[in-house]
């Protein structure tokens, strides 16, 4: 079988995008044994725009993914690997925050504040940058409606430069993202303000195609901490203290705040 293999969320700089590749690089050595003991082959790759049909593909060995994706469209459709414990402000133990922000040029303090400003996301299958924002706005809507205007950018990094360029007022941002634009971007958050963070959710999971063998997941899995371990400095740029195992239900939160908003009468981000 000839695998593919692509980390995609975080490749914030070009450096970071290359970092991600040298750790997928360590992963790929690390399983040489398990490769060469089926005649099997591990490529490196750069998705296109369609991460969903990347992930969907029988061949992908090793990818990563977002929450919001993995209980809706990939649903029953791809195998669960893990999720990165990161040394970043929000992250505990494999799970992480959005931090909810607003341009300098706005006066609101708390979220609660924002009511009739211009919000920013990044995109509708996004747990970080929708679906975490929409649960921390809900209590605070009336008849469905909270922000004057919400626009989707596409990105985080757009999000956070319609913020610094007065074009929207507030956003949320995964803050893994976040804090690598403020090591590596400060032109995008030194302009920006914390409000706030959003409840907690289980990282970014790691994932492979169904065709994966079960009994192969925990090999993947020790081959990623062994690529960690292997390169300390590394693990020190990607801010990866290492990596834990996760289910599917650890998951399951993400549809209880998605079920909450709705409940709330708040079932969009507007």
């Amino acid at each position: 079988m000839h695998w593919l293999a692509a980390l995609p969320m975080y490749n914030v700089t070009p450096a970071l995008a290359a970092d991600w590749r040298t750790l997928l690089a360590h992963v790929r050595e690390h399983l040489a044994d398990w490769l060469s003991a089926r005649g099997d082959t591990l490529d490196i790759v750069d998705p296109d725009r369609d991460l969903t049909a990347f992930w969907l593909r029988g061949d992908v060995l090793f990818s990563q993914t977002c929450g919001y994706p993995l209980v809706h469209a990939l649903a029953d459709r791809v195998r669960l690997i893990g999720a990165p414990d990161f040394d970043v402000p929000g992250c505990e133990s494999g799970t992480y925050r959005s931090v909810l922000v607003a341009g300098g040029h706005v006066g609101a303090q708390t979220i609660e504040r924002c009511r009739g400003l211009r919000a920013a996301y990044n995109d509708d299958d996004s747990n970080s940058g929708m679906n975490l924002f929409r649960h921390a706005v809900a209590p605070f809507a009336h008849d469905g409606r909270f922000f004057a205007s919400v626009t989707k950018t596409g990105a985080h990094l757009a999000s956070l430069r319609a913020l610094a360029e007065g074009r929207a007022d507030v956003a949320a941002i995964d803050c893994v993202t976040f804090a690598f634009a403020q090591a590596h971007l400060p032109e995008l958050t030194d302009g920006v303000r914390a409000l706030g963070m959003t409840a907690s959710a289980a990282a970014l999971p790691f994932i492979a195609s169904m065709r994966v063998p079960q009994d192969a997941i925990d090999t993947i899995l020790q081959a990623l901490a062994g690529a960690l371990d292997h390169d300390p400095a590394l693990a020190a740029r990607l801010r990866l203290r290492g990596v834990v195992r996760r289910t599917q239900a650890d998951y399951a939160p993400i549809l209880d705040y998605e079920r909450d908003a709705i409940g709330r009468g708040y079932p969009r981000l507007a």
